[in-house]
C-alpha cells in the first residue's frame, strides 16, 4: 500500500512533531510505503524549524499565509503515491483511522472516503456554525455527506486530474468529485480534542465557505450550459415586460395619463434587463466552451476504457 499524506499546517509548532511520530508509526505498522508532506501556510511560530528536524518529511514552505485550500492544492500537486489522505495538523484527526478510510475504500469501490466526526470535540459555537453550514449543503449540493468539514479523507490520486481547488473549496472537494462522476463514501472517525495551539477559523472563513458552496451548486447546475439559467430568467424578464407593455398600452388606450404612471419605465426595465440577462447567458456559455476546450477539465469523466479484441 502506497499513500501520501497531505498536512497544511498554521502555527502548529506545538503539534507538528507529534503527529508525524503518529503517522510513521501508524504506516510502519501497517507496512505502508508513505511520505508525509507538510504545507507550511504562513506560519509565524517554530513550524518550519521543527518539520526540518523530522524524517521522513516533504515540506513546502508557501511565501504567505494563502489558505487552507491554496496549501492542500500545493500538497495534493507535489503528492507521488496513488492514494492521497488529507488531514489538519492539530493532531484532531487519529492518524489511527487511515487504515478503517482506506479498507471502506476499498472494500466498497470508491474513489474518495470521507471522514464523519459523529461525536466532534469543538466548542458549541463552532459545532453550530458547522451544523448549519452542512444542512445549506445539503440543500444545494446534496453530496450525501454529513461532514463535509472533516479534513480527513482519503483519495485515489486520479481524482484530482486536472482540479485546482481555490477558495474555501477543500470543504467541498467529494461534493466537487461527485458532479464529476466519482464514487463519494464517508466513515466515522475519532476526533480528538485540541491539546496545543489555537483554532484558526473564524466567521470569515464561514463566510467565504458559504460563497464557495454557491459556486460549486452553480458548476453542478450549470456549468455545461449556463444558456438555461440566464437565459431562461432572461425570457422570463422579458415575458414580464411584454405583460407590463400590453398593460401600459392599455392604459393610453383608455385615457391614463401615461406621465403619472411607472409602467412605461417598468416595460423599458424588465425588457432591457431581460435582454441583458439573456446576452449574459451566451457570453458565459462561450466562455466556459473556451475554458472547456484551454483546459484539461472536462464536462465528463471516464472510469475505464475497455478493449476486447478478437
Amino acid at each position: 500500500m502506497q499513500i501520501s499524506v497531505v498536512i497544511p499546517v498554521l502555527n502548529e509548532e506545538g503539534n507538528v512533531a507529534a503527529l508525524h511520530a503518529d503517522i510513521v508509526s501508524l504506516c510502519q505498522r501497517e507496512n505502508y510505503e508513505f511520505e508525509i508532506i507538510f504545507i507550511n501556510d504562513g506560519s509565524t511560530d517554530r513550524t518550519v524549524d521543527i518539520i526540518k528536524n523530522l524524517s521522513p518529511v516533504k515540506l513546502i514552505d508557501l511565501r504567505k499565509n494563502f489558505g487552507q485550500t491554496a496549501a492542500m492544492d500545493a500538497g495534493i500537486k507535489a503528492a507521488k503515491y496513488p492514494l492521497i489522505v488529507t488531514m489538519d495538523g492539530d493532531r484532531q484527526n487519529d492518524p489511527d483511522d487511515i487504515p478503517v478510510l482506506i479498507d471502506h475504500l476499498r472494500n466498497n469501490d470508491l474513489d474518495v472516503v470521507s471522514g464523519w466526526r459523529k461525536n466532534r470535540k469543538d466548542s458549541f459555537m463552532k459545532h453550530f456554525v458547522s451544523r448549519g453550514a452542512n444542512q445549506i449543503r445539503g440543500v444545494l449540493l446534496n453530496d450525501g455527506i454529513h461532514d463535509s468539514g472533516c479534513s480527513l479523507k482519503v483519495y485515489k490520486k486520479e481524482c484530482f486530474e486536472g482540479i485546482s481547488l481555490y477558495g474555501e473549496m477543500h470543504r467541498f472537494i467529494p461534493a466537487i468529485l461527485k458532479i464529476k462522476g466519482f464514487r463519494v463514501g464517508e466513515h466515522v472517525v475519532n476526533h480528538r480534542p485540541r491539546t496545543a495551539g489555537v483554532t484558526k477559523y473564524n466567521w470569515r472563513r464561514t463566510v467565504k465557505g458559504l460563497i464557495d458552496m454557491v459556486s460549486v451548486w452553480f458548476w453542478n447546475k450549470f456549468a455545461s450550459r449556463p444558456l438555461h439559467l440566464l437565459g431562461g430568467m432572461g425570457m422570463f424578464v422579458i415575458f414580464l415586460g411584454i405583460l407590463s407593455g400590453a398593460y401600459t398600452v392599455y392604459l393610453y388606450l383608455t385615457g391614463w395619463e401615461m406621465s403619472d404612471s411607472a409602467f412605461p419605465n417598468l416595460t423599458m426595465f424588465l425588457l432591457l434587463g431581460g435582454i441583458q440577462l439573456f446576452i449574459s447567458g451566451i457570453i458565459m456559455d462561450i466562455m466556459l466552451k473556451d475554458y472547456f476546450e484551454t483546459t484539461k477539465d472536462h464536462v465528463y469523466s471516464i472510469r475505464e476504457v475497455y478493449s476486447s479484441e478478437e
